[in-house]
């Protein structure tokens, strides 16, 4: 157990601390910082009752004060223990003792200084990797001593069947799927991965992190990870792993035989004998249980219509247009079919051109979109790539009936699509980089004869997009609806000018924002006014997890406007559902003119409700009635459109309030009519873009607020439409071509008007599209 009792004898500790932990100051902690290896050394000043949690678990709190730092402010800070851990501590530590604690968490809590204590706790278990040391002088030691503690700390780790919800944990596992590093919709990185162990259970883990290094380094399924204080928590009857504060992970090459190096990016680690020996055996199991696929591969062995993983090398690189970008890779294999070259201008392709002259006939081109851009954008040329998931697609060339092959990664994580950088010492890129060596370039010519790279061939061909184009440079690919009396104005004269006024413009549009188009979409309150981003499934699911913990009131059900029907799942959580239909004139409706309340549900019971009734309202029960969810969650869902309330504007109302809309003679169930008897200011879906317009004579940036009107596409319905983002996207690049020079862009025709914003310190000037929209023959 890791709690010792260590004896002073004249002041000093018979036993000293293991040479590996670091003292830490009080002062200094943060949380989301590995502890591992550091200690915290305090005097014991007050402690409370043991407790147990509700799920059993023992809880012990004590008050640790810093005996190096009394005179400072903050000298003190609350320790809370979990597990047998806080039972052991309870029956033998004293106030007054000197207590230390090796390998904790730090969890920051804004109220804590109110106590005028640290603004930190530490949470500490033998789950996590915890050890306590408390100093004790001869003859006070308790009579449960022999009872408690007298082994050097040691990591537990838990097999994956032995998971409990709300735990922190370390384990090992093998990889089964993973997800390679991708940009997450904040800031941070996220990685998926799918873990078993022999006891044939499986854990799917989502790991986060502002710093990519600090993810698990995974190249292949088989690979072996051990993870340190990873928290677990059940989800729809399976367990899942999130990262926690101090996460940690080692990640090991699966093949029987290789070298048990790990790969991590902390300098600090312990790895002993005894796990060195569970590699070893988790290497061996997974040898006859687990599906590793063989050696990636090659451009030589590529067939159209196939999902593969390749290891590369990158010769080349260049920026396409917003959403998409080039990468040139070889590995020294010729593909046996004629591939697609990616028309980009010279300037604008990064790589040593002599290079890339001498591979022309080896190096393809990978075509990367939306998510893989950004990390492709920061790949170094010469670097060795594994690329997963590339689509090869055959496709004819315009007035030919020669085929050709293309490659590309498509957006999004499906089937681990992504990009992993290898090391140099990674086997396969040894293997790769004495292939590569050994390939005879000698058919390279003189630079001064490489005909800019082919790019004559490149653009000869004119494509159906640049025709449609070449119609866009001489017309509009925008109409007015309203002020046709108007003429048109110069920019500069606009820049000029005092607000507020309203103009009429010819420009074009020389860039735009957010050039993912589904950043866009915004949610707007007409009411205060305000803007906030759409939130995403994530937060929804949370909410709905918490609101499952309570459990429908029975009293509830069965009343004179809805029928209810309750049930219980049927796996370990035991999940109570509730469904109330509303009725009219006391009778139920046809599935889809009712509207429903659902108690107890999960996100993907709710999407199929949705699709199949009028309108699904999330509820949970009080004691006297129904009532909505967090408006952080949607109010109503409707088809494949959640609808928010404004949380500063809402004043929400009992749902019998819904009553009055069923005793309608057709009830209509209208999203505006449900929101204002339920008390609801409605937020409404918005495009708020901004356009950098120019003509001959200046520039000048105006911002479109749009519900509908400009694409013809309602902004409510966009999120979850993969053809209304296809044909938003496809407007944009009419609009805006990507990688053409300024005088080959289309026109706009657009008003605009100026208004004036005012703060403390100045009056802006600002400008918004108005009573403008896509030309029909664009969109």
């Amino acid at each position: 157990m890791p709690v010792q009792l260590l004896k002073i004898i004249k002041e000093q500790s018979e036993t000293p601390l293991p040479s590996h932990l670091q003292k830490e100051n009080l002062r200094h902690l943060q949380e989301g910082c590995d502890y591992t290896n550091r200690y915290i050394q305090g005097i014991i000043t007050l402690s409370y009752p043991l407790t147990k949690l509700r799920d059993g678990t023992d809880f012990f709190k004590i008050v640790l004060q810093d005996s190096d730092n009394l005179s400072s402010q903050i000298n003190s800070i609350n320790v809370l223990i979990y597990g047998k851990m806080a039972e052991d501590c309870a029956k033998i530590i004293r106030h007054g003792e000197t207590f230390i604690i090796a390998g904790f968490k730090v969890v920051k809590l804004p109220t804590a200084r109110e106590d005028g204590r640290h603004d930190c706790h530490l949470e500490v278990s033998e789950e996590a990797g915890s050890a306590i040391y408390i100093y004790t002088k001869p003859g006070t030691t308790a009579a449960s001593e022999t009872a408690s503690l007298s082994v050097a700390p040691k990591y537990v780790y838990t097999p994956l069947n032995h998971l409990k919800d709300g735990t922190i944990v370390n384990l090992y596992g093998v990889v089964k799927f993973f997800k390679p590093p991708y940009i997450s919709k904040g800031t941070d990185y996220c990685s998926v991965v799918t873990l078993v162990d022999p006891s044939n259970v499986k854990l799917t883990c989502s790991l986060f992190s502002g710093n990519l290094d600090s993810l698990p380094k995974i190249y292949k399924v088989g690979d072996i990870v051990r993870f340190h204080r990873i928290k677990i928590r059940e989800y729809n009857g399976q367990m899942q792993g999130i990262t926690s504060g101090g996460f940690a992970s080692l990640t090991f090459d699966g093949t029987v035989g290789a070298p048990v190096v790990p790969r991590t990016s902390s300098r600090v680690y312990t790895f002993t004998d005894e796990e060195q020996k569970t590699i070893e055996e988790l290497r061996s199991w997974a040898a006859s249980n687990i599906c590793i696929s063989g050696p990636a591969a090659k451009l030589s062995g590529v067939q159209p219509m196939l999902f593969f993983d390749l290891t590369c090398q990158l010769v080349g690189k260049a920026k396409v247009d917003g959403s998409s970008f080039l990468l040139k890779v070889w590995d020294g294999t010729k593909c046996p079919y004629p591939t697609w070259k990616v028309p980009v201008e010279a300037k604008d392709l990064e790589g040593e051109k002599v290079l890339l002259h001498q591979l022309r006939n080896l190096a393809v081109d990978i075509l990367v979109y939306d998510n893989h851009v950004q990390l492709a954008e920061s790949l170094k040329v010469g670097s060795f790539l594994r690329i997963y998931s590339i689509h090869t697609k055959q496709a004819s060339a315009d007035n030919k009936d020669v085929s050709h092959i293309e490659f590309h990664l498509h957006g999004g994580t499906c089937y681990g699509r992504g990009i992993g950088v290898l090391p140099e010492s990674n086997p396969d890129v040894k293997e790769l980089k004495a292939f590569l060596e050994s390939v005879d370039l000698t058919d390279s010519q003189n630079i001064e004869s490489m005909c800019s790279m082919d790019v004559d061939s490149t653009f000869a061909n004119v494509t159906d997009l640049e025709l449609h184009l070449q119609r866009c440079q001489q017309l509009s690919v925008t109409v007015l609806t309203d002020h046709q009396d108007l003429s048109n104005t110069e920019l500069k004269t606009i820049t000029k000018s005092p607000a507020p006024q309203q103009y009429r413009i010819r420009a074009k549009l020389r860039t735009y924002k957010p050039q993912k188009l589904h950043q866009s979409v915004k949610l707007h309150c007409s009411k205060c006014n305000s803007l906030q981003e759409v939130p995403d499934r994530d937060a929804f699911d949370l909410i709905l997890h918490d609101s499952a913990g309570t459990a429908p009131n029975p009293e509830l059900h069965n009343t004179s406007w809805y029928e209810s029907v309750t049930w219980t799942t049927q796996d370990q959580k035991k999940r109570e559902i509730a469904i109330h239909f509303v009725k009219h004139d006391e009778m139920l409706q046809h599935p889809e003119d009712t509207l429903i309340m659902i108690e107890g549900g999960t996100l993907k019971e709710i999407w199929k409700l949705a699709k199949r009734f009028k309108c699904v309202i999330p509820v949970r029960s009080t004691e006297d009635d129904l009532e909505l969810l967090d408006l952080s969650a949607p109010f109503l869902l409707q088809g494949n459109v959640r609808y928010y309330g404004c949380k500063q504007c809402s004043t929400p109302k009992p749902m019998k309030n819904l009553s009055s809309i069923a005793a309608e003679q057709q009830p209509s169930w209208e999203p505006t009519e449900i929101a204002q008897v339920l008390g609801i200011q409605l937020l409404q879906y918005v495009f708020v873009m901004k356009f950098t317009l120019v003509d001959e004579t200046g520039a000048l940036n105006a911002y479109l607020f749009d519900y509908e009107k400009f694409f013809q596409i309602p902004a409510s319905e966009i999120l979850t439409s993969n053809f209304l983002q296809q044909k938003m996207q496809m407007t944009m690049n009419t609009l805006c071509p990507p990688g053409r020079k300024l005088g080959d862009l289309p026109w706009l025709e657009c008003f605009i008007r100026s208004y004036n914003v005012r703060d403390e310190m100045k009056n802006q000037v600002y400008y918004q599209i108005f009573d403008t929209t896509v030309a029909e023959d664009v969109v």
